[in-house]
């Protein structure tokens, strides 16, 4: 998994899709100030053999719990899905982009086509 906690870290996303996307987010969630990870959360992008119990352990979310959709947002991409944690009440957030790919935990990505919605 790429834990992206500097936006300067999205050149090594290999896909250029997902790649501008991130930077993007980047964009998107700073605005008009500087990031800062640990006031505006941080994303990850999902890699080859990582596994949910990874996943959740780094990010502190249960992403297939019993009781899900547990997230605050999940869209469908065309290449990823995007799925949106905000763990507080304040602007901290932790994105997680599921690329459609082989290689991607199976169970995460059923849970992705399950509770998905398309991006607008």
């Amino acid at each position: 998994m790429l834990v992206l906690r500097d936006p300067e870290v999205a050149r090594r996303i290999v896909a250029p899709e997902i790649r501008q996307l991130v930077e993007q987010r980047f964009l998107d969630i700073c605005a008009e100030e500087a990031y800062e990870p640990d006031v505006h959360g941080y994303m990850i992008v999902v890699e080859a053999g990582d596994s949910v119990r990874d996943l959740e352990e780094e990010s502190g979310c249960p992403l297939l719990a019993a009781a899900c959709p547990c997230f605050e947002v999940l869209e469908e991409l065309d290449s990823c899905y995007e799925m949106v944690f905000v763990p507080g009440d304040g602007d901290f957030g932790i994105v997680i982009f599921i690329p459609k790919r082989e290689g991607i935990d199976p169970d995460l990505l059923a849970v992705c086509a399950e509770y998905a919605v398309p991006a607008p």
